[in-house]
């Protein structure tokens, strides 16, 4: 199983590109994300994930999400591996987001804005739609159909 549940705060503005040919949304972004205990000197470390979001998701982030923000993410993690100019072969590690929402308050982001700090407007969340189910009757692709007579009960 790989699925990853984050709550942070975002380290910058989200940066939106849209593809070429499918013109999809794809937003990619980063979340400052304590970790639950302290270290040797009693000081809590924190933890920079990358996220990255496709489609509607994106435009969502597009729109709404703004530096300082406190977010939740869901979604599976994803590495890719590739080699820089200097022939060192480098390994990322980011989160595919399925869901995207705000973990904070409309009164706590005002607050928070008002102390001079950054922050959006806006409340609520987006999740990538669940994927089609197969027609009534019909197995989704994959599956085998099963008839009465191979229920065993």
């Amino acid at each position: 199983m790989n699925s990853v549940c984050l709550v942070g705060r975002l380290t910058r503005d989200p940066e939106v590109r849209y593809g070429s040919q499918s013109q999809m949304a794809i937003a990619r972004f980063s979340i400052a994300v304590d970790r639950p205990f302290a270290d040797r000197n009693g000081e809590r470390q924190t933890d920079f994930i990358r996220i990255v979001c496709f489609g509607k998701s994106a435009e969502f982030v597009e729109k709404y999400f703004k530096k300082g923000m406190r977010v939740g993410v869901t979604g599976s993690l994803r590495t890719d591996s590739y080699t820089n100019k200097d022939g060192v072969n480098v390994t990322t590690v980011e989160v595919a987001a399925d869901r995207v929402e705000f973990m904070e308050s409309r009164a706590e982001r005002e607050s928070r804005e008002a102390a001079g700090n950054f922050g959006g407007n806006f409340g609520g969340g987006y999740s990538q739609p669940a994927p089609s189910q197969a027609p009534a009757g019909q197995a989704p692709e994959g599956f085998t159909a099963l008839t009465d007579d191979d229920i065993p009960f």
